[in-house]
């Protein structure tokens, strides 16, 4: 280091330093959400020591759910209650998913807040989605505290009260204010880390020799704090009841995480949670250094049937409208298909082990702000466009379509017809594009940031559409899948085999030498 470096004080605690910098580098973090444990194991009950399926619940959290660390098996003991037979457990030949992508901008909800047309009026009401997969980004400003400092869980929280409430509008669980303790998980810091002790931004420059990172932080924010999340990696077993509820009374939180501002949560109808199994989680960040997170994926693996894995992941790309700023994009795209890792429960034979990548996958969707703009485009040319509705005229300048179809990036991948206006960027509260204000400072040329995209045989995208929400300067997207399952009896079949080198880069849209 420098001589010119700060030195820390001696009041200056090096356990503590220690303790946040091993949380900006994510260096394990095993941990997330879900309500099975609640409905198998009752209202506050603790599990046993001596259970053999590994799972340490270590308290309540987010949505009344349970909090899960290192989970192999969440099955519960036959002395928790019997578990439902597999007869009256088997999920159909087609399974209906909802899938939404929502950029909200940093703001938290309010209790009046309805996101219920978005989520319930685009699809029939005789048949409802079996899962639901919604990922949001920036559920928290991305400054400095929230990207390099403890996590506030508190926005998080309250998006699962009101998914929750918009799923189950007849449950009676439910109530219809924010329970006033949800102020309990705004933060994440570590006890002997208190709001006086927390290391500052300068500290992390001196620390890390006054390295220049104001260039890796978002072009359209403000600089950001939180847990980096770059590599960590849960496993939650069997989601299984031991409480059946008859099929269209309401949905179950399958599993959600948090990695600063992006926020991926699955919900499962109840009579189909004990058909899925192997439920896991794997972050990784591609924002400050490379590796912090307030740019990145979540991905939620998991297994239906035992037979069908499904994969969902959810990305903030890197921002940017300057020309080569999509090359940013492709490399977050490269490095999250090439860093993520499921873990894998090595004691398993073979032919019942679940991926460990994202293309070892039967059926894979990838949402979120993509953050591909439109290229060669004037506001006033834009404008033009916009008023004659001439949606597929902007989309010959579509970066995202581009760089596929010159095989840059999502080699392999599929997305729906796009028949829907640009969904960013608005002003607030309002339905007028930044791109027609005076003001040059917060100006954006309109696009789609904001997309869905899948991979796998026998998925048919039956919708897709956006939100007319103006609490973002985003719109919702959000499309409706109907995929097949294996049937029950290919639940033995070997594991798609790793992708080789030369197929993973064809999947990405590279060359095998650059990937």
């Amino acid at each position: 280091m420098r001589k010119g470096n700060a030195r820390f004080s001696k009041s200056s605690s090096w356990p503590r330093t220690k303790t946040v910098v091993k949380k900006w580098l994510n260096l394990k973090n095993d941990e997330f959400h879900s309500d099975c444990i609640r409905e198998s194991f009752g209202q506050g009950g603790r599990k046993s020591c001596s259970d053999k399926d590994d799972s340490l619940l270590t308290g309540r959290d987010l949505s009344g759910g349970w909090l899960v660390e290192s989970s192999e098996n969440l099955r519960p003991p036959a002395r928790y209650g019997s578990q439902p037979s597999s007869s009256s457990c088997q999920p159909p030949k087609e399974l209906r998913m909802f899938v939404g992508t929502w950029n909200v901008g940093g703001r938290s909800p309010h209790q009046g807040l309805d996101i219920s047309s978005w989520l319930l009026d685009q699809q029939p009401e005789s048949s409802p989605a079996h899962i639901y997969v919604l990922g949001f980004q920036e559920i928290v400003p991305l400054n400095a505290g929230n990207v390099l400092g403890a996590e506030d869980k508190g926005p998080a929280y309250k998006w699962l009260e009101l998914i929750r409430r918009a799923l189950n509008p007849s449950c009676s669980e439910r109530s219809q204010s924010f329970p006033n303790n949800y102020g309990r998980y705004a933060t994440e810091a570590s006890p002997e880390l208190s709001q006086k002790d927390r290391i500052s931004f300068s500290d992390l420059l001196a620390m890390e020799d006054r390295l220049s990172m104001a260039s890796e932080l978002d072009d359209d924010s403000e600089p950001s704090t939180s847990n980096p999340e770059s590599s960590s990696e849960e496993e939650m077993g069997d989601v299984a009841t031991t409480r059946r509820r008859p099929a269209g009374q309401g949905y179950r939180l399958a599993g959600s995480k948090q990695m600063v501002g992006i926020f991926l949560c699955v919900w499962v109808r109840a009579d189909l949670m004990p058909s899925i199994t192997s439920l896991r989680v794997s972050c990784v960040g591609r924002g400050i250094m490379g590796y912090m997170g307030n740019k990145g994926s979540i991905s939620i693996s998991l297994t239906v049937q035992g037979s069908t894995t499904i994969c969902f992941v959810c990305t903030h790309l890197a921002s940017g409208e300057k020309d080569g700023d999509e090359v940013r994009r492709n490399s977050d795209v490269v490095q999250i298909l090439k860093r993520t890792r499921f873990t894998r429960r090595l004691f398993l034979p073979a032919a019942a082990r679940s991926p460990e990548t994202i293309l070892e996958h039967d059926k894979i969707i990838w949402l979120g702000d993509l953050n591909y703009r439109l290229t060669g485009s004037s506001c006033g040319d834009t404008k033009e466009l916009l008023e004659r509705n001439d949606w597929q005229a902007l989309l010959e300048k579509d970066q995202l379509r581009m760089e596929q179809k010159e095989g840059r990036v999502f080699g392999g991948w599929e997305e729906g017809r796009i028949r829907f206006p640009p969904t960013y960027k608005y002003l607030a509260d309002s339905d007028t594009y930044a791109a027609v204000t005076s003001s040059a400072n917060k100006k954006r040329t309109p696009a789609w940031c904001d997309r869905i995209l899948w991979r796998g045989s026998g998925m048919e995208q039956l919708l897709y559409a956006r939100g007319e929400s103006r609490f973002s300067d985003h719109r919702p997207v959000n499309s409706l899948f109907s995929v097949q399952l294996a049937a029950a009896g290919d639940n033995l079949r070997l594991l798609r085999p790793r992708a080789t080198q030369t197929e993973a880069a064809a999947a990405i849209g590279l060359g095998s030498s650059r990937f």
